[in-house]
């Protein structure tokens, strides 16, 4: 029986303390946990896989296709959650499991070639796709550094609200993608539950013509409990699991 390393022992007890917090806000409906593996090795991902995690997520494509093809655990569902160029969807199509971060229609036309092409060599399946949602317009809007008139909380990024139709009916009329539902994220300095609200909104609307595409891609290590209690089903928690980035040198 092999002992754990002092980064095993560290890793399960952080994802024993979100898991008791995502039970805590959750009840019995408990949200998919995606790790958040960004910046860290490849050998973590192994350690998460022992404690038995089963979603991770990047958002880089270059280093979670280093990562994936180090892992090579088929059974492991890896998530891109960060901005995609379209001429990296080949190379996403090849691992992904799902995007989290559609926003323009020309993405959704590069994923749905790329998948396709990939089907044709290994029969993957369809390729889960959320669309990432601007919230900023649930924002107050805050003082300049200079204290003289306003300027809109920072953006994350993502469709408008009122774009969002239009690219869920382009995602389900695509072959080899499919429609999973939204994603976003709380605008920076200002509180997460008005965002998270407008984003269960656009869920409900897509949700209306699409029945199937009832997932809700919201919440990290600082607002997890505001996303569950706006009804996201998939949390992505980095930094409270895995700790700070490593240094590099």
């Amino acid at each position: 029986m092999n002992t754990p390393d002092a980064r095993s022992i560290q890793l399960e007890q952080n994802l024993a303390a979100v898991r008791d917090r995502i039970r805590r806000a959750a009840g019995n409906a408990e949200p998919t946990l995606i790790v958040v593996t960004k910046f860290h090795p490849a050998e973590d991902v192994l350690r998460l896989r022992r404690l038995g995690v089963a979603d991770v997520g990047e958002n880089r494509d270059q280093e979670a296709a280093a990562k994936a093809a180090d892992v090579a655990d088929a059974a492991l569902r890896w998530h891109f959650i960060g901005q995609l160029q379209s001429n990296k969807a080949r190379s996403v199509a090849q691992y992904a499991h799902s995007v989290h971060s559609i926003d323009r229609a020309s993405l959704v036309g590069a994923l749905g070639r790329a998948v396709a092409a990939q089907q044709d060599l290994d029969g993957r399946n369809a390729l889960e796709c959320f669309i990432q949602v601007d919230l900023s317009e649930s924002a107050p809007e805050a003082p300049t550094a200079q204290g003289s008139g306003t300027r809109a909380t920072a953006a994350r990024g993502g469709a408008a609200p009122s774009e969002v139709p239009a690219l869920a009916e382009l995602i389900a009329s695509t072959p080899g993608l499919r429609l999973a539902g939204v994603m976003a994220v709380a605008p920076l300095g200002a509180a997460p539950e008005p965002a998270f609200e407008l984003l269960a909104g656009v869920s409900a609307r897509v949700v209306a013509d699409h029945p199937e595409a009832a997932a809700i891609s919201a919440g990290m290590s600082h607002d997890l409990e505001a996303a569950i209690h706006a009804g996201a089903t998939h949390l992505r928690v980095g930094s409270d699991i895995l700790g700070p980035r490593p240094a590099v040198g």
